[in-house]
């Protein structure tokens, strides 16, 4: 029981920790990817840097979500064998 509670702590952790990396990935960014993009793209076509921005730090959170989401599917298999092996004692 100590165990599942623990797992659900650090699934809820892991949800947090995704959102709060998310929102501070996309803060820490915000100014550089810009001044890339304005470096590259004529300052009139806002619109195209606006969606090359988003595409942008849409891949760098995809990334990092999927990540932690594999980090804790290993976690949760861990959980499991070790519930399994305490079952057959």
């Amino acid at each position: 029981m100590a165990k599942s509670l623990k797992l659900q702590m650090l699934e809820t952790t892991s949800a947090l920790m995704t959102a709060a990396f998310g929102l501070v990935a996309a803060l820490a960014w915000n100014e550089a990817i810009q001044a890339v993009i304005a470096e590259y793209i004529s300052p009139d076509n806002k619109i195209m840097s606006m969606v090359i921005y988003a595409v942008v730090i849409t891949i760098i959170a995809v990334i990092c979500i999927v990540i932690i989401a594999r980090t804790l599917g290993k976690l949760r298999d861990k959980v499991a064998e070790e519930e399994a092996a305490k079952e057959q004692k």
